[in-house]
Protein backbone atom coordinates (compact mmCIF):
# COMPACT_ATOMS: atom_id res chain seq x y z
CA UNK A 1 0.00 0.00 0.00
CA UNK A 2 1.48 3.57 -0.96
CA UNK A 3 1.43 5.94 1.91
CA UNK A 4 0.08 9.17 1.82
CA UNK A 5 3.02 11.99 2.07
CA UNK A 6 3.23 14.47 4.83
CA UNK A 7 2.32 17.63 4.46
CA UNK A 8 3.76 21.06 4.75
CA UNK A 9 3.00 24.94 4.45
CA UNK A 10 5.84 27.08 3.54
CA UNK A 11 4.69 30.77 4.15
CA UNK A 12 7.40 32.74 2.54
CA UNK A 13 8.90 31.87 -1.11
CA UNK A 14 12.36 33.61 -0.48
CA UNK A 15 16.30 31.91 0.34
CA UNK A 16 15.33 29.83 3.52
CA UNK A 17 11.31 28.88 2.61
CA UNK A 18 12.35 27.96 -0.63
CA UNK A 19 15.60 25.95 0.51
CA UNK A 20 12.82 23.84 2.80
CA UNK A 21 10.17 23.02 0.16
CA UNK A 22 13.33 21.75 -1.71
CA UNK A 23 14.84 19.63 0.54
CA UNK A 24 11.58 18.12 1.92
CA UNK A 25 10.15 17.55 -1.26
CA UNK A 26 13.60 15.83 -2.56
CA UNK A 27 12.35 13.32 0.99
CA UNK A 28 8.81 12.74 -0.26
CA UNK A 29 6.93 15.38 1.55
CA UNK A 30 4.17 17.58 -0.61
CA UNK A 31 4.50 20.81 0.02
CA UNK A 32 2.50 24.05 -0.93
CA UNK A 33 4.71 27.81 -0.79
CA UNK A 34 3.11 30.84 -0.27
CA UNK A 35 4.57 33.73 -1.43
CA UNK A 36 3.39 37.41 -1.00
CA UNK A 37 5.42 38.74 -4.01
CA UNK A 38 3.50 38.28 -7.23
CA UNK A 39 7.09 36.92 -8.99
CA UNK A 40 10.83 36.14 -8.17
CA UNK A 41 12.92 39.98 -8.16
CA UNK A 42 14.56 40.88 -11.08
CA UNK A 43 16.94 42.59 -8.77
CA UNK A 44 18.91 42.47 -5.91
CA UNK A 45 22.08 42.97 -4.19
CA UNK A 46 24.78 40.78 -4.25
CA UNK A 47 24.90 37.77 -0.97
CA UNK A 48 28.51 36.26 0.52
CA UNK A 49 27.81 32.45 0.44
CA UNK A 50 30.12 31.32 3.47
CA UNK A 51 30.85 28.12 3.87
CA UNK A 52 28.16 26.62 5.97
CA UNK A 53 25.90 27.95 3.47
CA UNK A 54 27.53 26.46 1.08
CA UNK A 55 27.62 22.43 2.39
CA UNK A 56 23.92 23.57 2.44
CA UNK A 57 23.36 24.16 -0.71
CA UNK A 58 25.58 20.93 -1.27
CA UNK A 59 23.11 19.13 0.34
CA UNK A 60 20.36 20.74 -1.60
CA UNK A 61 21.69 19.48 -4.32
CA UNK A 62 22.21 22.73 -5.80
CA UNK A 63 25.84 23.50 -4.84
CA UNK A 64 27.83 22.59 -7.98
CA UNK A 65 24.95 25.48 -9.72
CA UNK A 66 25.98 27.74 -7.49
CA UNK A 67 29.42 27.60 -7.17
CA UNK A 68 29.22 27.94 -11.69
CA UNK A 69 27.38 30.79 -10.95
CA UNK A 70 29.31 32.73 -8.35
CA UNK A 71 32.84 33.68 -8.09
CA UNK A 72 34.98 33.25 -5.00
CA UNK A 73 35.84 36.06 -2.50
CA UNK A 74 39.63 36.50 -3.20
CA UNK A 75 40.38 39.35 -0.74
CA UNK A 76 38.74 41.79 1.88
CA UNK A 77 39.83 44.97 3.91
CA UNK A 78 38.43 47.98 6.34
CA UNK A 79 39.98 50.96 4.83
CA UNK A 80 39.74 54.84 6.24
CA UNK A 81 37.85 57.10 4.18
CA UNK A 82 41.06 58.34 2.87
CA UNK A 83 41.90 54.89 1.50
CA UNK A 84 44.71 53.32 4.01
CA UNK A 85 43.97 50.35 5.78
CA UNK A 86 42.59 49.46 9.04
CA UNK A 87 42.97 45.77 8.39
CA UNK A 88 42.59 42.73 5.89
CA UNK A 89 40.52 39.72 5.98
CA UNK A 90 43.03 36.62 5.71
CA UNK A 91 40.66 34.54 3.03
CA UNK A 92 43.14 31.90 2.59
CA UNK A 93 42.93 31.16 6.70
CA UNK A 94 39.35 30.93 6.30
CA UNK A 95 39.22 28.09 3.49
CA UNK A 96 42.43 26.58 5.30
CA UNK A 97 40.23 26.49 8.37
CA UNK A 98 36.89 25.24 6.47
CA UNK A 99 37.73 23.89 3.49
CA UNK A 100 36.03 26.14 1.34
CA UNK A 101 35.45 30.05 1.13
CA UNK A 102 33.24 32.94 0.58
CA UNK A 103 31.64 32.84 -2.60
CA UNK A 104 29.61 35.99 -4.17
CA UNK A 105 26.25 35.55 -6.11
CA UNK A 106 23.49 37.63 -6.58
CA UNK A 107 20.11 36.92 -4.76
CA UNK A 108 18.30 37.05 -7.62
CA UNK A 109 20.58 34.33 -9.02
CA UNK A 110 20.12 32.23 -5.83
CA UNK A 111 16.50 32.62 -5.84
CA UNK A 112 16.07 31.45 -9.49
CA UNK A 113 18.25 28.28 -8.50
CA UNK A 114 16.78 27.38 -5.99
CA UNK A 115 13.23 28.29 -7.66
CA UNK A 116 13.94 25.85 -10.63
CA UNK A 117 15.22 23.38 -8.47
CA UNK A 118 11.40 23.10 -6.94
CA UNK A 119 10.44 22.64 -10.30
CA UNK A 120 8.78 26.25 -10.21
CA UNK A 121 5.88 25.19 -7.61
CA UNK A 122 5.46 28.37 -5.77
CA UNK A 123 2.02 30.00 -5.32
CA UNK A 124 3.04 33.62 -6.17
CA UNK A 125 0.10 36.29 -5.03
CA UNK A 126 -0.57 34.32 -1.86
CA UNK A 127 0.13 36.22 1.43
CA UNK A 128 -0.84 34.49 4.80
CA UNK A 129 -1.37 37.25 7.24
CA UNK A 130 -3.17 34.38 9.57
CA UNK A 131 -1.41 30.95 9.89
CA UNK A 132 -3.89 29.06 12.02
CA UNK A 133 -6.13 27.55 9.14
CA UNK A 134 -2.82 26.11 7.68
CA UNK A 135 -1.98 24.68 11.08
CA UNK A 136 -5.29 22.61 10.79
CA UNK A 137 -4.65 21.77 7.10
CA UNK A 138 -1.00 20.63 7.31
CA UNK A 139 1.33 18.57 9.36
CA UNK A 140 3.13 20.97 9.86
CA UNK A 141 3.75 25.01 9.01
CA UNK A 142 7.22 26.63 7.97
CA UNK A 143 6.86 30.49 8.52
CA UNK A 144 9.79 31.84 6.66
CA UNK A 145 8.00 35.25 6.31
CA UNK A 146 10.69 37.93 6.84
CA UNK A 147 11.61 40.98 8.89
CA UNK A 148 8.10 41.50 9.56
CA UNK A 149 6.97 38.40 10.30
CA UNK A 150 3.01 37.69 10.79
CA UNK A 151 3.43 34.37 11.83
CA UNK A 152 5.81 35.29 14.56
CA UNK A 153 3.44 38.34 15.76
CA UNK A 154 0.73 35.29 15.86
CA UNK A 155 2.46 33.10 17.96
CA UNK A 156 4.64 35.44 20.19
CA UNK A 157 3.15 38.55 19.92
CA UNK A 158 4.15 42.24 19.06
CA UNK A 159 7.05 41.87 21.74
CA UNK A 160 9.12 40.27 19.37
CA UNK A 161 9.18 42.62 17.01
CA UNK A 162 12.03 44.18 14.68
CA UNK A 163 13.52 47.05 15.92
CA UNK A 164 15.27 50.03 14.39
CA UNK A 165 19.29 49.82 14.09
CA UNK A 166 19.77 53.55 14.01
CA UNK A 167 21.33 53.48 10.68
CA UNK A 168 19.59 53.88 7.84
CA UNK A 169 21.48 51.97 4.73
CA UNK A 170 21.38 52.86 0.64
CA UNK A 171 22.48 49.87 -2.07
CA UNK A 172 22.34 49.31 -5.61
CA UNK A 173 24.97 48.00 -8.54
CA UNK A 174 26.92 49.98 -11.05
CA UNK A 175 29.14 48.93 -13.87
CA UNK A 176 32.57 48.01 -13.92
CA UNK A 177 34.34 45.18 -11.88
CA UNK A 178 35.85 45.22 -8.42
CA UNK A 179 38.45 42.58 -7.55
CA UNK A 180 38.28 43.23 -3.71
CA UNK A 181 35.46 43.61 -1.17
CA UNK A 182 35.81 46.43 1.15
CA UNK A 183 33.96 48.28 3.81
CA UNK A 184 35.39 52.01 4.41
CA UNK A 185 34.78 53.72 8.05
CA UNK A 186 34.24 57.07 9.14
CA UNK A 187 32.65 58.38 12.07
CA UNK A 188 28.98 57.07 11.49
CA UNK A 189 28.91 56.55 8.27
CA UNK A 190 30.32 53.22 6.09
CA UNK A 191 30.81 52.54 2.64
CA UNK A 192 30.98 48.87 1.17
CA UNK A 193 32.19 47.94 -2.41
CA UNK A 194 31.86 43.94 -3.77
CA UNK A 195 32.32 42.04 -6.84
CA UNK A 196 29.67 40.61 -8.18
CA UNK A 197 28.51 38.18 -11.28
CA UNK A 198 27.79 39.87 -14.28
CA UNK A 199 30.69 42.62 -14.39
CA UNK A 200 28.88 44.91 -12.32
CA UNK A 201 29.87 45.95 -8.62
CA UNK A 202 27.62 45.55 -5.97
CA UNK A 203 27.71 48.98 -3.62
CA UNK A 204 25.93 49.71 -0.07
CA UNK A 205 26.40 52.72 1.79
CA UNK A 206 25.04 52.95 5.75
CA UNK A 207 24.51 56.33 8.32
CA UNK A 208 23.18 57.17 11.05
CA UNK A 209 19.55 58.90 10.35
CA UNK A 210 16.59 59.09 12.36
CA UNK A 211 14.10 55.95 11.33
CA UNK A 212 12.17 56.78 8.09
CA UNK A 213 14.10 59.57 7.13
CA UNK A 214 13.96 60.20 3.11
CA UNK A 215 14.96 62.41 0.54
CA UNK A 216 12.98 61.59 -2.03
CA UNK A 217 14.30 63.03 -5.91
CA UNK A 218 17.90 63.62 -3.97
CA UNK A 219 18.99 60.39 -2.28
CA UNK A 220 21.91 60.64 -4.78
CA UNK A 221 22.70 64.22 -3.83
CA UNK A 222 22.61 63.11 -0.36
CA UNK A 223 25.23 60.41 -0.74
CA UNK A 224 27.69 62.42 -2.38
CA UNK A 225 27.42 65.12 0.02
CA UNK A 226 28.28 62.20 2.80
CA UNK A 227 30.83 60.24 0.46
CA UNK A 228 32.31 62.48 -2.14
CA UNK A 229 35.47 63.44 -0.47
CA UNK A 230 35.86 59.81 0.38
CA UNK A 231 38.71 57.49 -1.45
CA UNK A 232 39.01 57.49 -5.35
CA UNK A 233 37.14 53.72 -5.02
CA UNK A 234 34.22 55.34 -3.49
CA UNK A 235 34.28 58.16 -5.35
CA UNK A 236 34.24 55.49 -8.96
CA UNK A 237 31.48 53.79 -7.64
CA UNK A 238 29.31 57.79 -6.73
CA UNK A 239 29.90 58.80 -10.06
CA UNK A 240 27.58 56.19 -11.79
CA UNK A 241 24.46 56.53 -8.92
CA UNK A 242 21.66 57.55 -11.08
CA UNK A 243 18.31 58.64 -8.51
CA UNK A 244 16.07 55.08 -9.86
CA UNK A 245 18.63 52.68 -9.25
CA UNK A 246 19.63 54.03 -5.96
CA UNK A 247 17.14 51.99 -3.08
CA UNK A 248 17.37 53.14 0.34
CA UNK A 249 15.78 50.94 3.59
CA UNK A 250 16.39 50.94 7.23
CA UNK A 251 18.33 48.27 9.25
CA UNK A 252 16.73 46.20 11.96
CA UNK A 253 17.28 43.46 13.75
CA UNK A 254 14.80 41.02 16.35
CA UNK A 255 14.47 42.31 19.66
CA UNK A 256 14.29 40.50 22.39
CA UNK A 257 14.91 37.15 21.20
CA UNK A 258 12.22 34.77 20.87
CA UNK A 259 12.16 32.34 23.59
CA UNK A 260 11.47 29.09 20.72
CA UNK A 261 11.95 29.13 17.40
CA UNK A 262 8.95 26.70 17.39
CA UNK A 263 5.37 27.05 18.58
CA UNK A 264 2.26 23.89 18.27
CA UNK A 265 3.45 22.53 14.60
CA UNK A 266 4.17 25.85 13.45
CA UNK A 267 8.53 26.77 12.66
CA UNK A 268 9.80 30.11 12.14
CA UNK A 269 13.43 30.42 10.37
CA UNK A 270 15.45 33.30 8.69
CA UNK A 271 14.74 36.62 9.27
CA UNK A 272 11.47 35.55 10.88
CA UNK A 273 12.91 33.38 13.43
CA UNK A 274 16.39 35.61 14.46
CA UNK A 275 16.28 38.45 12.12
CA UNK A 276 19.86 40.19 12.39
CA UNK A 277 21.74 43.58 10.99
CA UNK A 278 23.39 42.94 7.87
CA UNK A 279 26.93 43.60 9.65
CA UNK A 280 28.47 39.74 9.60
CA UNK A 281 27.04 39.22 6.07
CA UNK A 282 25.27 35.76 7.65
CA UNK A 283 21.07 36.28 7.06
CA UNK A 284 20.94 34.35 3.84
CA UNK A 285 23.45 31.96 4.72
CA UNK A 286 21.85 31.09 8.12
CA UNK A 287 18.67 30.64 6.54
CA UNK A 288 20.14 28.33 3.96
CA UNK A 289 21.22 26.32 7.62
CA UNK A 290 17.62 26.52 9.27
CA UNK A 291 16.08 25.16 5.91
CA UNK A 292 18.55 22.13 6.38
CA UNK A 293 18.93 21.59 9.64
CA UNK A 294 14.57 21.77 9.80
CA UNK A 295 14.24 19.68 7.16
CA UNK A 296 16.70 17.09 7.50
CA UNK A 297 14.84 16.74 11.49
CA UNK A 298 11.32 16.26 9.80
CA UNK A 299 12.69 13.67 7.19
CA UNK A 300 14.45 11.93 10.19
CA UNK A 301 11.77 11.57 12.46
CA UNK A 302 7.79 10.08 12.11
CA UNK A 303 6.85 12.83 15.32
CA UNK A 304 6.55 16.60 13.84
CA UNK A 305 7.13 17.63 17.64
CA UNK A 306 10.53 16.05 18.21
CA UNK A 307 11.54 17.44 14.87
CA UNK A 308 10.74 20.81 15.71
CA UNK A 309 12.44 20.38 18.81
CA UNK A 310 15.49 19.09 17.25
CA UNK A 311 15.88 22.20 14.97
CA UNK A 312 15.26 24.37 17.84
CA UNK A 313 17.96 23.24 20.00
CA UNK A 314 20.21 22.97 16.76
CA UNK A 315 19.42 26.54 15.90
CA UNK A 316 18.19 28.79 18.67
CA UNK A 317 21.36 29.40 20.76
CA UNK A 318 23.97 29.82 17.40
CA UNK A 319 21.84 32.21 15.71
CA UNK A 320 20.48 34.16 18.75
CA UNK A 321 24.75 34.90 19.31
CA UNK A 322 25.21 35.92 15.50
CA UNK A 323 22.35 38.52 16.33
CA UNK A 324 24.36 40.02 19.18
CA UNK A 325 27.16 39.12 17.46
CA UNK A 326 25.92 42.05 14.01
CA UNK A 327 24.48 44.04 16.35
CA UNK A 328 27.76 45.51 18.22
CA UNK A 329 29.47 45.56 14.91
CA UNK A 330 27.12 47.61 13.63
CA UNK A 331 26.87 49.70 16.88
CA UNK A 332 30.97 49.60 16.38
CA UNK A 333 31.10 50.41 12.51
CA UNK A 334 29.01 53.45 13.26
CA UNK A 335 30.47 54.77 15.85
CA UNK A 336 31.12 58.42 16.10
CA UNK A 337 33.27 59.02 18.40
CA UNK A 338 36.90 57.22 19.36
CA UNK A 339 37.18 56.41 15.97
CA UNK A 340 41.03 55.13 16.43
CA UNK A 341 40.03 53.20 19.49
CA UNK A 342 37.08 51.38 16.96
CA UNK A 343 39.66 50.65 14.20
CA UNK A 344 42.50 49.28 16.77
CA UNK A 345 39.29 46.68 18.12
CA UNK A 346 38.60 45.67 14.53
CA UNK A 347 42.43 45.13 13.58
CA UNK A 348 43.12 43.52 16.69
CA UNK A 349 39.99 40.88 16.16
CA UNK A 350 40.77 40.38 12.39
CA UNK A 351 44.17 39.83 13.28
CA UNK A 352 43.08 37.18 15.96
CA UNK A 353 40.51 35.68 15.47
CA UNK A 354 40.21 36.10 11.60
CA UNK A 355 36.92 36.08 9.56
CA UNK A 356 34.00 34.10 11.17
CA UNK A 357 33.01 31.05 9.66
Amino acid sequence: MELTPRTAAVVGGGIGGLATALHLRSGGWSVDVFERARALPATGTALGLWPAALAALDTLGVGARIRDLSRPQTSGAFLRPDGSRIASLDVAALQRRTGDTVRLISRPELLTVLYEANGGAVAFGRPVDDIRPLEDAYDVVIAADGLNSAARRTLFGPRHRARYAGASSWRGTVGGDTGAVTETWGEGLRFGITPTTGGRTNWFACAVAPEGQREPGREVAALRARFGHWHAGVRRVLEQLTEPEVLRRDLYYLDPPLPSYVRGRTALLGDAAHAMTPDLGRGACEALVDAVVLARALRASSEVAAALRTYDAERRAVTRRLVRTARLMNRMAHARRLTGLRNAAMRAAVTLGGPPS
